[in-house]
């Protein structure tokens, strides 16, 4: 039996999926128990190393929950900064006029050309030779400012294909009925290309967030990750379990952000759907009536007589 996006495995490619199945499981159990038998052989996974994240509430409140703190607050300043910015180069690239087009195509290609980090170093740079922010401020400047350069460059490149992808009909109705390019592009092409772009862009917002470690890294931005240093000279945390603990709170609010676009998009999705007036059966059975013409407002959705009275039909 043949479908129509591909052909139906035979009784030979079943057992060869099953197989391979079988060895990636098996595979993937010795991984696993490789390493956790190498956490045991190096005493990793003893209580007393685990404990101070579940019992004493000093781990939370004075490492993890601000850095946690500093993390969402880079991550937001950079996503309300990046958006709109990236939705306006990325509109800006479908301008008729060529140097609004050439001016908005170089800037994101160069941004989306360099490594978000050496912006975040070159901005460290700018804010510590030509402006008087304080030192202690700096590197949350720095790290949003390389955030929203790179990842606004992106994004532009997300909402110019998100346009593109839209049939040529849509923008050629709106020109039949008087609209001009803005408006087309305000009312017609960005509301629906917006549901076809929500999953690239809650990627590169998922994005945004990770990337807020590489200040910590080399900036000094006490953000989540960061927070593992200090939490192990000073408090005597285990590094292996606070590294885990990080990693699950980075699982969880990326998790989170998914879910909720997921959602956003299901119900955007839904409020698309038709919403036009329904023709009633009378309507439509008088349609089907020879020698009877029915005007564009006398189709109504209560069932009345599409034709109107004799005296209409006498007109």
């Amino acid at each position: 039996m043949t479908s129509v996006l591909y052909d139906a495995p035979g009784p030979r490619a079943k057992r060869r999926n099953v197989l391979f199945t079988v060895v990636f499981v098996i595979a993937l159990a010795a991984l696993i128990w490789w390493v956790v038998q190498s956490l045991v052989d190096k005493n990793q996974l003893e209580w007393a190393k685990w404990k101070p994240f579940f019992t004493d509430s000093r781990a939370w409140s004075t490492y993890l929950v601000p850095g946690l703190k500093n993390t969402l607050k880079g991550a937001a300043l950079a996503m309300v900064i990046a958006l709109p910015l990236g939705a306006l180069f990325g509109i800006a690239r479908l301008s008729d006029h060529w140097w609004v087009r050439g001016a908005a195509g170089a800037v994101v290609e160069f941004f989306r050309a360099i490594p978000v980090l050496i912006l975040m170093l070159f901005a460290n740079a700018a804010y510590a030779e030509y402006t008087d922010i304080s030192p202690d401020n700096r590197p949350l400047y720095a790290v949003v400012t390389g955030l929203v350069l790179y990842n606004a460059s992106v994004l532009a490149e997300i909402v110019r294909a998100g346009i593109l992808s839209l049939p040529q009909g849509q923008s050629d109705a709106a020109k039949a009925i008087g609209m001009r390019k803005s408006q087309t592009m305000l009312y017609v092409l960005l509301p629906q290309s917006v549901t076809a772009m929500l999953p690239a862009i809650v990627s590169q917002l998922v994005v945004i967030v990770k990337d807020t470690a590489l200040g910590g890294a080399l900036l000094g931005f006490s953000e989540l990750l960061a927070s593992v240093r200090p939490m192990s000279a000073n408090y005597g945390a285990n590094t292996i379990a606070s590294f885990t603990v990080v990693a699950v709170i980075f699982v969880v609010l990326n998790f989170a952000l998914t879910t909720f676009a997921s959602r956003l998009e299901g119900r955007l999705r839904r409020g698309k759907r038709s919403t036009g007036a329904v023709v009633g059966v009378d309507a439509v059975e008088e349609l089907s009536t020879p020698g009877e013409h029915v005007g564009p407002g006398e189709l109504g959705g209560g069932g009345g007589r599409a034709g109107g009275g004799p005296a209409d039909r006498a007109k």
